[in-house]
């Protein structure tokens, strides 16, 4: 069977048509008029987009063509955009793992790992604004830790209060109460726990000349960003071991009565000079630090635009010659009675369909990179999140939307007789 035949067959198939019966449904007559035009209509475009499909995958070569840029575009996108959201979601670690309601701190903090110390009357000033639960000091410091194989290796140490340690890590070996004991340090198990040459409990070093001991071994919701251990202890033991300024507390951690009470005392903490952020909030300016503030959102924006115009190229470009080779066939699907309208949907259902089958298969390589690369690098960053889906759909619409334009610009021009006459 030709051409001509099988679309001359798959356009007037529906036309034939056993009368139907006369019935009601959903309050139109079935086998009038309107529902007749309704259901040959509906066939029509059937197969005209089962033409269109078979004119696609059976060019072979163009069609993998149009799957591979676009495909390649998207992993591009996902793989750039998912290590910029494994960035952001690290430099929050610190807030999420103490998970602490309120954090008071100085107004030029933009990141939990540079804070300001705060004075001690601050931490009174704040216990005693109404709607307070509580709230406790926390210690945020670095030190250096010299290991039994006399490695030195930097580390973050986190001071929890005395009384409560609010804001402790769920452990996974060991008692929280041990924390207690002389020269005690609980140590995070996360992607830098080998740094320390992978503790135990019992395990011993020195910090800043005095002896440590390992007393627990913890488990956090977000390993860091700098690739630096982490050990808890207590406030007073962190002031004791590790040499401080004249201020101590790094933030001052709330627990409110109610979530009603918390704009009030955001209120209060902004009258004494500084700023009290919820959880959220902190979360939020930590990011906006690392995307306006440092080169990181300016070079994975750089990147992703590199994308979408790498993808954008080899797609349109593809799918324009995919179009031209084919013109007689359009042309002879205008002679024969396809509107022009019918042709929009051919052209737009070809961009469509691989558009999000070259979607499809980006999402899928990138997922199944990142997956391995973790698996090898458990430091790797990367998470993919809806927002980096959100993003690489819209753009591979927006290639689609661009394509499909090129393409139906030249088929409306087309005039059977030039066909035909060539």
């Amino acid at each position: 069977m030709d051409f001509s035949t099988y679309v001359i067959i798959n356009i007037n198939c529906s036309i034939i048509q056993k009368k139907p019966r006369f019935r009601k449904k959903n309050g139109i007559r079935v086998g009038s008029r309107f529902h007749k035009w309704r259901r040959e209509d509906i066939h029509r475009v059937k197969g005209i987009l089962k033409i269109a499909y078979k004119l696609l995958v059976n060019d072979k070569g163009k069609f993998a063509a149009l799957l591979v840029g676009i495909t390649f575009a998207v992993f591009l996108m996902v793989m750039m955009t998912s290590m910029f959201a494994g960035i952001l979601h690290r430099s929050s670690a610190t807030v999420l793992n103490i998970g602490a309601k309120v954090w008071v701190m100085d107004p030029a903090v933009n990141t939990p790992i540079n804070s300001i110390p705060l004075p001690d009357y601050v931490l009174d000033a704040v216990r005693s604004i109404h709607g307070v639960k509580y709230a406790v000091p926390l210690y945020s410091g670095g030190a250096l830790v010299k290991l039994r194989s006399g490695v030195y290796q930097s580390v973050t140490v986190i001071g929890l209060d005395d009384s409560s340690l609010y804001g402790r890590p769920e452990l996974i070996d060991g008692q929280i109460e041990n924390i207690y004991a002389e020269n005690a340090f609980v140590v995070v198990k996360d992607a830098e726990f080998a740094k320390l040459e992978n503790p135990r409990i019992g395990t011993e070093f020195e910090i800043n000349d005095h002896r440590g001991v390992i007393v627990g071994i913890a488990k956090v919701t977000t390993s860091g960003l700098f690739g630096v251990p982490t050990l808890y202890t207590t406030y007073n033991r962190a002031l004791q071991y590790i040499p401080s300024t004249r201020f101590t507390t790094a933030f001052i951690l709330i627990e409110p009565k109610s979530s009603d009470a918390v704009p009030y005392i955001k209120q209060q903490v902004k009258a004494l000079g500084y700023e009290a952020l919820t959880k959220e909030e902190f979360i939020q300016k930590t990011s906006n630090f690392y995307k306006y503030q440092t080169g990181v959102g300016t070079n994975v924006l750089i990147m992703t635009v590199i994308s979408f115009i790498v993808g954008l190229s080899i797609s349109g470009q593809t799918f324009y010659t995919f179009i031209l080779e084919n013109l007689e066939k359009f042309g002879a699907l205008k002679a024969i009675g396809a509107k022009g309208r019918e042709l929009i949907y051919m052209i737009l259902f070809q961009a469509t369909f691989t558009a999000l089958t070259g979607y499809g298969l980006g999402i899928g390589l990138a997922c199944l990179l990142i997956t391995v690369a973790k698996l090898r690098l458990p430091s790797y960053a990367a998470m993919i999140t809806y927002a980096n889906l959100g993003i690489a759909f819209v753009m591979v619409l927006i290639i689609a939307a661009i394509s499909s334009y090129i393409g139906v610009r030249k088929v409306l021009r087309i005039e059977p007789f030039d066909i035909f006459r060539g």
